[in-house]
């Protein structure tokens, strides 16, 4: 029997194919929002899963004061919100990890042209060298600690982080509901309690919360930090002396014993961190404002000074109107080498219309005025300011304070024979009446604002940087080379430094000049610092700037080192001989100080370089090419461009690559010309060059001609460096360090300790195997070995280390400079290398 197979009618069947085909159609054309409805669905369930769950209205209380204190802890705090006027911080990227057998990162032009300088931020800032944001940071998994001058923003990076995090803002590096718990280091109650190390923690919150959640605070804060949700954010570890930070740093550990969970930042300047680093700390350093963040910084001020202070009648009445354009306009020409801090207080000034002057110094001085009342006299705070100096108390008991500026407290009105008898009791049931004290110098600038109140009877200055101005202005009349026998603590350096700006700090120079203290050159660089503000007609600011200028030159320094003296350099704005000694160095035949000299004219934008520079450009040297085109870039002009624009056209492969990863630092011509490269037909090296420029263009436009250049170029290398861009925008080498495994478990050293026939124990430091590591190991083991012995300070140790940065191995040279730099910032005495026969 044959199966059969049914007649189909021929319209039914058509009838049939069209109306599926419009179905289906149909269906495609809706699809997305069927996702969308789908895609609700699941956010509502989700937000109503969220809002079944029981609210913690002690947690709930405690966000909520703790981000209306956060929004304040700026120096514009009586202006704007924090987070009005906020440039979100961020921190200069670190060189990163080497590890053996892992894959080794490219890196970036920047990268590798500029030295790495954590303390000195600005030449990186110059050429938007790369930064990462506190939340990368933490993504490590381990404490960290941010350095950086006084004023750079450390206090607003911790405030900025704690305000995130009260609203419950996702940060990507932390944990989901992280509690912030962020405190200054004087509230805490130290030598911390052995037993109960929260208990001052708890004090402060219990302070702020309402009185029916008071029983219950105890209870929330040891809650928070057992479950491992606290995050302690420590303000204030950088204004310590080194007896004040041990007893932080003894109070971190009983934190961590009892809550090994508790994640910690906290800060630090960038000359003492005795302690932190033994304790597994990662440093960053706060990153220095570009030019871009700069001029939106003030943008933000003019709209917000319009908005809220302009309409104000005190403001109408007392400050004559200046268009916005021209108060921004001049202080863009005159805001190089200012901190944001200086910024902020210069901006308020000129909007103000009291600023007292141009230079950084006026500006805090127009600031003081509006700190200290009317009748209290200069030299009271001054007074004040020096003997917390002198007697090296940042926090200091205000009981003892006024001891210290009695002889400037108001005396009390003397009574007249009739007020007298007034005053006497009246009989029986009578009330006596007794005159009212006056209000005391310390309670008054408590009241102004100048000083801060803590727990406990302790007060401080609002800023370390008032502070140390006003002890500056008073040191003359002491014994100023008494301070140089203090341990190292910003409030010493800050006097020093403005002493040299508005008295004579020529001794304090000399003493400093005349000891040698390789290989650091601490005491040089220190007072380095000074010449940013000091007058040019300083006695002592020649014979300093020939002392930079001799370790600008030393050969087989490590640039970090020779690098310092150059950022010292670019300090000292509007001085012609700058620019004259970068013009001389240009005609140098050493490679590492024609890097340098290049560097150093790009950031002072010295026009009279360009032909010097443009000869550089085909140096055979990569490194002197790329800091000759990113010095080009740098100074801007129509006849740097154009240099660096005949070398895209008309380099080398490698030269044309340079020439436009160097373009992507400019946004106006330098952006334009890699837009007209990717339409260059009849140049695919061009094509190709361009495509390496703009994986470094962090913008969407750029991202859409890489993605062009993949998919429409004809040519495959076009295509693969198109590819190759993309991919690093993606996904960017790492530069957050993670946390170091111990000795025995790290997979690299237990391998060299197996080839060397030994092996590695927990119980004992393998220090031997590290140092052979050192010595004889392949070049990724020997600076993976520094990862361990930078917390082995032996003097074997260090006749390694010297041995190994003297060596001429350029790479290893620098992270051996790293880890001595860090080691004499945790407090080590690092020895003359002398002694081991090199650096001299």
């Amino acid at each position: 029997m044959r199966f059969r197979l049914p007649s189909i009618d021929d319209f039914s069947f058509w009838l049939g194919f069209i109306l599926a085909t419009v179905f289906w159609w149909v269906i495609a054309l809706i699809r997305p929002a069927l996702q969308q409805m789908a895609e609700n669905a699941r956010t509502k369930q989700a937000e109503k899963k969220e809002s079944a769950k029981p609210i913690n209205l002690v947690e709930e209380h405690y966000r909520q004061a703790l981000l209306l204190r956060a929004q304040g802890m700026h120096l514009a705090a009586p202006l704007f919100a924090l987070d009005e006027i906020l440039q979100p911080p961020r921190l200069l990227a670190p060189p990163p990890r080497i590890e053996p057998g892992a894959p080794i990162p490219n890196e970036d032009i920047v990268e590798a042209t500029i030295p790495y300088l954590p303390a000195w931020p600005e030449l990186a800032a110059v050429y938007q060298a790369k930064t990462i944001s506190l939340s990368e940071a933490m993504s490590g998994d381990s404490d960290i600690v941010l350095m950086g001058q006084t004023g750079i923003g450390k206090t607003v990076a911790l405030a900025a982080l704690a305000s995130a995090l009260a609203r419950r803002d996702p940060h990507p590096g932390l944990p989901e509901n992280t509690l912030p718990f962020l405190v200054h280091v004087a509230d805490l109650d130290l030598p911390a309690n052995k037993d109960n190390p929260l208990n001052a923690l708890i004090d402060l919150v219990a302070e702020k919360a309402p009185v029916l959640d008071l029983p219950r605070v105890p209870e929330f804060v040891r809650k928070a930090f057992g479950e491992g949700r606290a995050l302690l954010l420590l303000d204030g570890t950088d204004e310590l002396t080194p007896d004040g930070l041990k007893l932080v740093v003894d109070f971190i550990k009983l934190i961590k014993r009892a809550y090994p969970k508790t994640r910690i930042v906290t800060t630090a300047s960038t000359e003492y961190l005795d302690g932190l680093v033994s304790l597994n700390f990662v440093p960053f350093a706060m990153a220095a404002w570009t030019h871009a963040q700069r001029s939106e910084f003030l943008q933000k001020w003019a709209a917000l000074w319009e908005k809220y202070v302009a309409v104000e009648v005190w403001a109408q009445a007392n400050i004559e109107h200046v268009d916005s354009l021209l108060v921004n306009g001049w202080l863009q020409a005159t805001y190089a080498n200012l901190t944001p801090l200086e910024l902020t207080l210069k901006t308020w000034g000129a909007y103000a219309g009291d600023l007292r002057g141009p230079r950084p110094v006026d500006a805090l001085e127009t600031h003081l005025r509006r700190l200290v009342p009317a009748n209290v006299p200069s030299q009271a705070v001054e007074s004040l300011a020096v003997q917390t100096h002198l007697s090296t108390e940042p926090v200091f008991d205000p009981r003892r304070a006024r001891e210290w500026v009695k002889s400037f407290e108001p005396a009390e009105p003397a009574l007249s024979a009739p007020e007298a008898e007034k005053s006497q009791p009246q009989g029986k049931g009578k009330k006596q009446k007794v005159e009212a004290p006056s209000m005391g110098l310390i309670s008054t600038l408590i009241g102004s604002g100048l000083l801060t109140s803590h727990r406990n009877n302790r007060t401080r200055f609002c800023h370390p940087i008032f502070g140390g101005y006003l002890a500056g202005k008073a040191l003359g009349n002491f014994k100023p080379e008494a301070v140089l026998n203090q341990p190292p603590w910003i409030g010493k350096y800050l006097a020093m430094q403005y002493l040299a700006a508005v008295g004579n700090a020529a001794l304090l120079a000399e003493k400093l000049l005349e000891e040698l203290d390789r290989p650091l050159s601490r005491n040089l660089l220190s007072a380095a610092r000074w010449l940013r503000d000091a007058p040019p007609e300083a006695s002592w600011r020649g014979p300093l700037m020939a002392k930079l200028a001799e370790l600008l030159q030393q050969e087989g320094q490590p640039l970090g080192l020779r690098g310092q003296a150059l950022a010292a350099f670019l300090q000292v704005g509007g001085d012609p001989s700058i620019p004259l000694l970068f013009r001389q160095l240009l005609k140098s035949p050493l490679p590492e100080l024609l890097q340098l000299a290049a560097l150093g004219a790009g950031a002072v934008r010295d026009a009279k370089s360009i032909e010097l520079l443009a000869s550089l450009t085909r140096n055979p040297s990569p490194t002197i090419c790329r800091a000759a085109c990113l010095a080009l870039v740098s100074i801007e002009t129509e006849a740097a461009i154009d240099a660096v624009g005949a070398v895209l056209l008309q380099g080398e492969e490698h030269e044309r690559r340079i020439a436009a990863e160097a373009l992507a630092n400019q946004p106006g011509e330098g952006h334009a010309l890699l837009r007209e490269a990717v339409d260059l037909k009849d140049d695919l090296m061009v094509r190709r060059a361009a495509a390496y420029g703009l994986g470094r263009i962090p913008e969407a436009w750029a991202e859409e001609l890489l993605a062009k250049l993949q998919m429409e170029d004809t040519e495959w290398v076009v295509k693969n460096a198109a590819a190759e861009a993309m991919e690093a925008r993606k996904n960017p080498p790492s530069h957050v360090p993670k946390r170091l495994p111990p000795p025995a478990e790290s997979p690299w050293l237990i391998a060299f300790a197996g080839k060397q026939g030994l092996g590695v124990t927990p119980d004992k430091p393998p220090t031997d195997l590290l140092l052979r590591a050192l010595k004889s190991g392949t070049q990724e083991e020997k600076i993976a070995s520094l990862n361990y012995l930078r917390i082995m300070p032996v003097e074997g140790v260090f006749g390694v280390l010297f041995q190994s940065m003297y060596a001429g191995e350029p790479e290893l040279r620098e992270a051996v400079f790293r880890v001595i730099s860090e080691m004499a910032a945790r407090g080590v005495q690092v020895p003359d290398p002398v002694q081991f026969g090199v650096g001299h």
